[in-house]
């Protein structure tokens, strides 16, 4: 059940990253699409400018709201926050991000693995100053002081944007090659550090630097979908934990990805992944009968 559960979760990723880009000629072009659809966020990092995407990122929305909070509140994107972290926390990041697939990818290479520790725990608070600084604050600050406000965090620090948007539209356009700057080559390191350090550690961006998981991990313990260790079987042995690559002290604690390595590892099938509302309405019936 666990093997299935986790060639699920592989096809699960892999749509969601077609589903997020299904304007696929634009890569051919590039060229950004600019469709209705682009008013509404999809749940994980895809960048707005990828070629391919059809949809927004909800980092880069959440910026550009906040950009312009001194003449609207952003209601619409702090909603769509709080509808997906309560939706799904993050399991948006195990299996609705186009990222964190590519860097799960990666360090299946058959190369040195860098455990976790006290280090990586440590290193885990960066994608909170992230959120808080480059993706609050920042922005808000230079939107109030300047006359053009900047979305930090994609115009400076997201590898994704990068891979997804900056690489391919540099390729399918000569006119801009001839803008390219030493924000683009800042960049392009940025990414070629994060894509070098998935090879060792197991998905480094979304543990140490990502804003998004940030966002929706304080959500992680009350989500309606995601991993959930039924007491009446679990005997604490810690094997769950001891098995995980994350972070994480306690399955769905903020560190957790909802990968699932946790119920491979379980000997007791105390660990499954389900609905909120149908966990509890099987358990009814198991009473009833």
């Amino acid at each position: 059940m666990a093997v299935l559960a986790s060639f699920k979760r592989r096809i699960v990723q892999v749509l969601a990253m077609l589903l997020y880009n299904l304007n696929l000629p634009g890569f051919a072009e590039g060229s950004i699409w600019q469709g209705a659809s682009k008013a509404v966020c999809v749940p994980g990092l895809n960048c707005y400018s990828c070629p391919g995407a059809v949809a927004s990122c909800p980092i880069g929305s959440l910026q550009a709201a906040l950009i312009a909070s001194d003449q609207r509140l952003p209601l619409y994107m702090v909603g769509t926050v709080l509808a997906f972290g309560a939706l799904f926390g993050r399991t948006v990041c195990g299996w609705l991000c186009p990222f964190g697939l590519i860097q799960e990818l990666l360090h299946k290479l058959p190369l040195p693995k860098l455990g976790k520790g006290a280090w990586s725990r440590a290193l885990s608070y960066g994608k909170y100053v992230v959120l808080f600084v480059c993706v609050i604050a920042i922005p808000i600050l230079l939107a109030r002081f300047t006359e053009v406000g900047s979305p930090f965090f994609c115009a400076w620090l997201c590898p994704a944007g990068t891979l997804e948007a900056g690489l391919p539209l540099v390729a399918a356009n000569a006119s801009l090659r001839s803008l390219i700057d030493i924000q683009f080559w800042w960049k392009l390191g940025l990414l070629i550090a994060v894509l070098a350090a998935c090879v060792f550690i197991y998905r480094p961006f979304c543990r140490f630097l990502c804003p998004l998981g940030a966002l929706y991990s304080f959500f992680n313990r009350f989500a309606l979908l995601r991993y959930r260790v039924d007491p009446a079987r679990c005997t604490a042995c810690g094997t769950c934990t001891a098995n995980c690559k994350a972070d994480v002290c306690q399955v769905s604690d903020r560190e957790c990805v909802q990968c699932g390595e946790c119920a491979k590892h379980c000997e007791n099938q105390a660990i499954s992944f389900t609905l909120s509302g149908l966990k509890r309405s099987r358990e009814a019936h198991d009473v009833k009968h």
